[in-house]
């Protein structure tokens, strides 16, 4: 499904792609769980929802993606770091605690509580963490783990992402 193109305030370049949660085309491909490419996209509902639970991902994935692009790279969508995983986790909560006053999701209502007690840095670097990261050596793993057995004994780790990388030269104009 190919829209009409869009640029975000963010500074990204972004444009309408893919419907929320909707099948890829040919065009955008995973591999490796990564969508590969040099621009970021984001999905019509981000521009048009003002869902408080959306737009608080929306914060997420553009600030990810803006930090991907800032690392570089030959493939701005398989770069990541921890320091752009937990940015991007602060700004997911800041905004939901901007906008989520009347709103409930329990997802972000628990990482909320999780950032409130200290430990958002370790929650990162527990549910997140890749071989490649630099994890900051001050952390408090073990601490965190009690932590996360008291407070977190089902908690299942969530991304929801609204937007997609793609090469801008196969985006077509409708």
């Amino acid at each position: 499904m190919h829209r009409s193109p869009h640029r975000y305030s963010y500074g990204i370049c972004c444009a309408v792609l893919l419907p929320l949660v909707s099948g890829c085309n040919g065009e955008i491909y995973l591999r490796d769980g990564v969508t590969d490419g040099d621009t970021f996209y984001l999905a019509e509902q981000a521009l048009t929802n003002d869902d408080p639970v959306l737009q608080s991902w929306v914060s997420y994935s553009l600030t990810l993606s803006a930090c991907k692009l800032a690392i570089g790279g030959a493939n701005p969508a398989r770069a990541s770091s921890f320091d752009c995983e937990l940015t991007a986790r602060g700004h997911l909560l800041d905004t939901w605690q901007e906008q989520g006053a009347f709103a409930a999701d329990e997802y972000l209502d628990t990482l909320t509580n999780v950032r409130n007690d200290g430990w958002l840095a370790e929650y990162v670097a527990n549910y997140f963490a890749r071989e490649a990261w630099q994890i900051p050596a001050d952390l408090n793993l073990n601490g965190f783990e009690q932590y996360r057995q008291a407070a977190l004994p089902r908690h299942q780790p969530a991304t929801r992402i609204v937007g997609s990388w793609n090469y801008a030269r196969n985006v077509r104009q409708p």
